[in-house]
């Protein structure tokens, strides 16, 4: 099918789910308003809010963030809650967290910090023109950078590095295009799926990360510091790091011998690059504070002892992500970039474009959450999953739990999906006997894990929109990689958390 026709039919079905959720979502929330429902009633009507949310969610009948606002503001004329207890979330510290690392990430692409970091790492010597190695260090930059930043921008960076390097792969093919244009569908694929995997390792890599963090706190009580997290998803992670990588070279075989001109062309484009500038540098120094502040208390006790009193001190100054991630962030607008002009690292115009939609995304769904946990609402539907399932071990209901969200996620936000699926599995905690935390932390795991369709992740789409990537190819290479690293998922995180 033609592009122009293929984005016309694209456009028509957006349209479709647009016009049809815009209609069915007031149906649904009053259709679960009038219905007799065996719930508390402020439960029973923070349940036909969740219905609209849910299909709005789902079919962006308007933008996801104004879905966010709309759902807790419902919540107060329906006397749910109170003006103050419906948005108090949108002041949780891990909104904080949200904001520095935004902006952090911002200014490392304003300045071009990221591309220098790929470029470094690709015209290394141990690179050089080996196809496997090739592949395995776009994965490896993918995943690396999606750990601390947006893995959109991420895969937006790296395109255009790895259309060149395919540019002379086409060149140097030795009129053998079935491999080469296989090994294209690969190396894109592998930028794209490693942004994917890459943001489980930290809480910042992608936001049902931090989503799942601040409701374990807000709802179970219990603090998950950055080098907790680490623990279980960084080991993760790399394993479904390496699992990619495999799959992608079996998958998509290279051209026999080395890419002649690929290194070449690398060490060209960061030759353009030039010194390191002051911009550069600032971002540099204000990623390596946050990233100490954000690990030091860990590293702190597991060095010295939880119990040691400089330990006890670190912990006590810094308590919380959040003001690390502003403390850190604050040094952008500080640190000069041109003194005579008083420029610094990062302008509030500049700061103003960081993504404030997932923020609210994430402050909406953390105020819906802790409300389900208040009425009951979440009680109630984590028994009747218990019940679904028939008294199943909280490791199975959490291998559940982590592909349905993967499904979900197929088709929808994953922010939207961590938000609608956390609260839910954590209420499993009051319901059955072992780890709370672990079904609540795999439905998390799965909302990274969605590698079928250019809907599913914006590093999808990034990567399907380069010419590269055929549809069929992807939904292959996505089954497979869905169930594989879903199942490597759970294994290790019932291994490490369970």
């Amino acid at each position: 099918m033609p592009e122009a026709q293929r984005e016309t039919v694209h456009q028509r079905y957006d349209r479709l789910r647009h016009t049809a959720g815009l209609f069915l979502g007031p149906a649904v929330f009053l259709l679960l308003l009038v219905l007799p429902l065996d719930l508390p009633p402020e439960a029973h009507r923070l349940a036909a809010v969740f219905g609209l949310v849910i299909v709005f969610w789902v079919s962006e009948a308007i933008p996801l963030p104004a879905t966010a606002l709309l759902g807790p503001a419902l919540t107060v004329p329906l006397g749910v809650a109170s003006a103050r207890d419906a948005f108090v979330s949108f002041g949780h510290p891990i909104i904080f967290l949200f904001m520095g690392s935004f902006l952090i990430a911002g200014a490392m692409r304003e300045h071009g910090l990221d591309r220098r970091i790929a470029l470094f790492v690709l015209s290394r010597r141990w690179v050089g023109e080996s196809p496997a190695r090739i592949l395995f260090a776009f994965g490896a930059i993918a995943a690396f950078l999606s750990m601390w930043m947006s893995n959109t921008a991420t895969t937006a960076m790296m395109l255009p590095i790895g259309i060149g390097v395919l540019a002379t792969l086409s060149a140097n093919a030795g009129g053998n295009e079935g491999k080469s244009w296989s090994y294209a569908t690969g190396l894109m694929l592998m930028i794209a799926y490693s942004c994917n995997v890459g943001g489980i390792a930290t809480p910042v890599g992608t936001p049902p990360n931090l989503i799942a963090v601040g409701m374990v706190e807000e709802l179970l009580g219990r603090r998950m510091s950055f080098f907790d997290w680490m623990g279980f998803g960084l080991p993760i992670s790399v394993v479904l790091f390496v699992f990619v990588f495999l799959m992608m070279w079996r998958l998509y075989p290279a051209p026999r011998g080395s890419l002649a001109g690929a290194a070449e062309r690398i060490r060209a484009r960061r030759s353009t690059l030039g010194a390191w500038t002051a911009g550069e540098k600032a971002s540099l120094v204000a990623f390596l504070v946050a990233v100490t502040l954000w690990t030091l208390p860990g590293f702190a006790a597991l060095a010295l002892g939880s119990n040691h009193p400089a330990s006890e001190w670190i912990k006590r100054i810094l308590p919380n992500e959040g003001p690390s991630a502003i403390l850190a962030a604050a040094l952008l607008f500080v640190l000069p970039v041109d003194w005579k002009s008083r420029r610094f690292a990062l302008s509030w115009k500049q700061a103003a474009r960081i993504d404030w939609g997932t923020i609210l995304l994430f402050g909406g769904g953390l105020s819906l959450g802790s409300m389900a946990f208040s009425t009951g609402l979440a009680e109630a539907l984590g028994g009747s999953v218990l019940s679904a399932t028939g008294g199943l071990p909280l490791v199975l209901v959490a291998l559940l739990g982590l592909f349905l969200a993967n499904i979900m996620t197929e088709f929808m936000s994953n922010t939207a999906t961590a938000n609608l699926l956390v609260p839910m599995f954590l209420a499993l905690a009051g319901e059955a006997t072992g780890n709370a935390m672990l079904p609540a932390l795999a439905v998390t795991l799965g909302c990274s894990l969605a590698f079928c369709f250019p809907v599913a992740t914006p590093p999808n789409a990034i990567v399907y929109g380069s010419g590269h990537v055929p549809l069929l190819q992807m939904i292959r290479a996505g089954v497979l990689l869905d169930i594989g690293c879903g199942l490597l998922a759970w294994a290790v995180l019932v291994l490490i958390v369970g």
